[in-house]
């Protein structure tokens, strides 16, 4: 399978542990042995942090999404360094770069593309432009709520979903650079347009998004996925 894996900054590079990279890059040698796999690191606390200081300078939105962008692509050189040979030696910088160099053998790893596109929404269209089997949002939480279960105790997670019913749940997002999601508004919009396959899952421990893709491997139902939430189209 070809499978895109966005992997959110708030658990690749929460704290800039090199652990984290490591754990993560252990996991993707693993994974490219049976699979095509394209990553697009998040940018997490510090893409954020940097856009409230340039926000706080007179910085406007479109400024603020180009320093979020260089953020992610330095969490992607980090996860690039960890996994050595196995990664293709530079992030893609646009979707048709990241299709040219699918053909080295190498794991694809990027960050943010263009403003206006957080990395999640980057994802999901790569997945419809490189034509992938999977999209695997990792996340911080373990799936979709109907609230954010750290403000709401009532909180009520959903095993599967449609893609409307997505739309429709995170749409209240709004939509700034930095904002935090377990995904933004554009990119569900286009997973429903685009009748794409996804889960949105806790992607904390890298085994677990291992073990996950390896559980879909050749599975046809569309049941309830391991910590997350099936997207249902």
């Amino acid at each position: 399978m070809l499978i895109v894996l966005s992997v959110g900054g708030s658990i690749l590079a929460k704290e800039l542990n090199p652990d984290s990279f490591k754990g993560y890059a252990d996991a993707l040698k693993e994974l490219a042995k049976e699979h095509e796999v394209v990553i697009v690191t998040g940018g997490g606390a510090a893409a954020r942090d940097y856009i409230n200081i340039a926000r706080s300078t007179g910085a406007n939105e479109v400024e603020c999404d180009y320093i979020g962008i260089d953020i992610t692509r330095l969490n992607a050189k980090l996860l690039i360094s960890a996994l050595g040979d196995a990664a293709y030696p530079e992030p893609p910088k646009d979707y048709k770069e990241a299709q040219d160099k699918l053909s080295s053998g190498k794991i694809i790893v990027m960050g943010g593309v263009i403003p206006g596109q957080t990395t999640d929404a980057v994802s999901a269209i790569l997945t419809e432009y490189l034509s992938a089997n999977l999209l695997i949002i990792a996340t911080a939480v373990d799936g979709v709520y109907s609230a954010d279960p750290r403000k709401d105790p009532d909180a009520v997670k959903y095993e599967t979903m449609t893609a409307k019913e997505l739309v429709n749940t995170v749409m209240v997002t709004e939509m700034k650079a930095g904002s935090k999601s377990p995904v933004d508004p554009l990119a569900a919009k286009i997973i429903e347009r685009c009748n794409i396959e996804t889960i949105v899952m806790d992607g904390s421990n890298p085994q677990d998004v291992l073990k996950v893709i390896r559980d879909e491997s050749g599975k046809t139902d569309k049941k309830a996925v391991y910590l997350g939430t099936r997207i249902i189209n």
